[in-house]
């Protein structure tokens, strides 16, 4: 029975991530109407009588505005899981080498930065800046940095201490070689799961900036914008805001169950006994 679950879980997640994906990609060649198009004598339509989920306040049509904000959403939490990932997971297997006074001031450096909130590093970083893709993305990789290194330092740890660890020390490798072929092959799991989860917060995290202002700039869409600019139309106009937060909604969901599956699927430690 939890063996179904856990499958049920993958595949629900895989499911609606693909669409996700599917609907990003097939943004870049076809939307179902002009997105940069004002037509204002169509403004604030309600769904299916202007397009199949009405208009905006400037008459362009939401459902074109939605799946162009999927394809900026997912490239922007891509990239900055992508370089937070790599970083954290390269630092932590630097400091998992080392030890000492290196991961001494690797964990500090880790506390402050956990310390700090992605928004409030976005806003420094934006009055520096100015807002924007860069902006939106090097503050979500910056808090990914410490939660990819502590994960991989606490794995790592525990495969240093294996036997085939230390007969390669006794052969002669070094520790770079050694994290290389055999440290991070049997964390590689671990990373990939919380790449995934991550990936879940980091695009409610780019929504989070949008909606202050701190991620996309005009007039590229992005789910957080159009929610922010839909504050003035809940009463007139509440689809303005249902369907951004429904797509943010489900789209954390999807990443937090294909997480979850994966991890039921590549760590053996959550495998069905």
């Amino acid at each position: 029975m939890k063996n179904r679950f856990r499958q049920a879980n993958l595949l629900a997640g895989g499911f609606i991530i693909a669409c996700l994906l599917a609907i990003a990609l097939l943004s870049q060649v076809w939307t179902p109407g002009d997105p940069t198009r004002l037509r204002i004598a169509m403004r604030l339509k309600p769904p299916l009588t202007a397009g199949l989920l009405g208009t905006d306040p400037l008459g362009r049509d939401l459902a074109s505005l939605l799946m162009l904000g999927a394809w900026n959403s997912l490239t922007i939490a891509t990239a900055a899981v992508a370089t937070g990932g790599v970083l954290g997971t390269l630092l932590g297997l630097m400091v998992a080498a080392r030890g000492g006074l290196c991961e001494a001031l690797v964990m500090r450096t880790n506390d402050v930065l956990f310390a700090i909130p992605p928004l409030l590093s976005a806003m420094m970083l934006g009055a520096v800046l100015g807002s924007g893709r860069m902006t939106a993305i090097t503050a979500i990789a910056v808090f990914m940095v410490p939660v990819f290194c502590r994960l991989t330092l606490t794995a790592a740890r525990q495969i240093w201490a294996r036997d085939y660890c230390l007969a390669a020390r006794a052969a002669g490798k070094g520790p770079l070689r050694i994290s290389i072929e055999h440290i991070l092959p049997n964390i590689a799991s671990l990373v990939i799961v919380q790449a995934t989860v991550q990936l879940g917060l980091a695009m409610l995290t780019e929504a989070g900036l949008s909606f202050l202002g701190l991620g996309l700039a005009p007039p590229q869409p992005g789910w957080g914008k159009m929610l922010a600019e839909s504050q003035t139309y809940l009463q007139q106009a509440p689809w303005l805001a249902i369907f951004p937060g429904l797509a943010i909604a489900l789209t954390v969901f999807g990443f937090t169950m294909l997480g979850d599956g994966l991890r039921d699927l590549l760590d053996p430690r959550w495998a069905p006994k």
